[in-house]
């Protein structure tokens, strides 16, 4: 993105309207005064051959140059000061001044000079010995330091030098003590965010130990009855739905496992995490997609999978929430665009799976399964591929069709993965 032009001498609006308002202010002043008080009424104006129009050209480049007085202010006292230093040398042993001054009463320093000391003072970086050496110069130029000057030279002159670096030194404090206030804020704040997402972490890792307690235990028996049933009943059909609940308790449990381990991740383990750990005929290998794509197949809609890359270095949680993006989908495609192509493609690499199920245009009629469902599950699902570290995207393609996309890493520690 271009920077304006004004970000060059400012850093807000505000400043740019202020400088540019003083610098009009600076310029039409002394016209005004020269108007009520022309040069020969002032007693003991020089003006030497040459020095009235080098005076007006002098003033009015200072004031311009005020305009960059925050980035560029110790260029404006170099200049302040060798203008100062002539002048005085010339007032002494020369014809007259540079300036056009009455040399009687006036400090023998340019007009713009407290605003230059100003500027040094607040907005100055870095050498600050030689700015200080400077301003000791300009300064005693303006009290006349050396004379004997009349005590209203010494009040002017202390007001135009003496003046603005205190009132510099005093902006400069409150803007440091600012700053570090709202550092101090910005901490805080920070400190607070750390705090409240310790205490998430916490609770979650509690619900984690909860979810580990009681949901496994439960479930644990239920598969152990299941088995027990499909053992001890000689009804063939009863043998199948026990060894087919026995095996849906058994993906439960290793996806629980995998959603408690997630959880506790980089939270303080509490107990033993193997005291509770399901069957040992759990399964936890990655669940096999090509049969779920298998079971929307024999239901009459029309897959088209594509995988590439080697799955096994990835860990059994990154493989089931990867089932799971294809199965929601799939059933997408089953609820809401009947007739439709699908496309499912899994792509693994070294560092992560990239999982899309992308569907056409439906042809059929109008799907008598849109309006059942809760309406949460692509919600739910962004919510379990976040978990894992991954991105989830889903959206309209074109030609009104549909896409589900995710990207997992290929490795996410577990308890199960500890366990190997």
């Amino acid at each position: 993105m271009k920077r304006p032009l004004w970000r060059l001498l400012w850093n807000t609006p505000r400043e740019a309207v202020f400088d540019i308002c003083l610098v009009i202010v600076l310029f039409a002043f002394p016209r005004m005064v020269a108007g009520y008080y022309p040069t020969d009424a002032l007693p003991g104006t020089y003006d030497w051959i040459g020095g009235l129009w080098f005076s007006h050209v002098a003033n009015d480049l200072l004031c311009l140059g005020l305009l960059a007085r925050r980035r560029f202010p110790m260029v404006l006292l170099w200049v302040v000061a060798a203008l100062s230093v002539a002048q005085a040398l010339l007032i002494q042993f020369g014809p007259g001044p540079l300036l056009q001054i009455n040399v009687s009463t006036d400090p023998w320093v340019p007009g713009v000079t407290p605003w230059v000391l100003y500027a040094v003072i607040v907005h100055g970086r870095g050498h600050r010995y030689l700015a200080w050496a400077l301003i000791v110069v300009v300064t005693a130029i303006s009290l006349r330091l050396g004379h004997a000057p009349h005590p209203d030279v010494v009040i002017t002159g202390a007001a135009w030098t003496v003046f603005p670096i205190v009132l510099g030194l005093y902006a400069a404090e409150r803007g440091r003590l600012a700053d570090a206030l709202r550092e101090r804020a910005e901490r805080a704040e920070h400190e607070r965010e750390l705090l409240a997402e310790q205490a998430r972490a916490d609770e979650r890792a509690r619900l984690a130990v909860e979810m580990h307690d009681v949901v496994t235990h439960r479930v644990n028996l239920m598969v152990l009855q299941a088995g027990a049933l499909g053992v001890v009943s000689d009804d063939p059909a009863v043998h199948r739905a026990a060894e087919d609940l026995r095996a849906s308790g058994g993906e439960a449990l290793a996806e629980l496992r995998d959603l408690v381990g997630v959880l506790r991740r980089g939270a303080d383990e509490r107990g033993d995490a193997g005291a509770d750990a399901p069957d040992a005929d759990t399964p936890s290998d990655v669940p096999d997609l090509r049969e779920l794509i298998g079971r929307s197949e024999a239901v009459g809609m029309s897959v088209h999978f594509t995988a590439d890359g080697d799955p096994a270095p990835v860990t059994p949680a990154v493989g089931r929430t990867a089932y799971r993006v294809v199965q929601e989908g799939l059933t997408n495609a089953h609820k809401h665009a009947p007739g439709a192509d699908v496309h499912v493609r899994v792509l693994y690499s070294d560092d992560r799976v990239r999982v899309s199920v992308r569907n056409t245009a439906p042809t059929g009629p109008a799907p008598a399964l849109a309006g059942s469902g809760g309406g949460v599950g692509l919600l739910g699902l962004q919510q379990r591929v976040e978990l894992v570290g991954g991105t989830f995207r889903s959206g309209a393609t074109d030609g009104d069709g549909f896409e589900v996309e995710a990207i997992l890493p290929g490795y996410v520690p577990t308890e199960e993965t500890a366990d190997a």
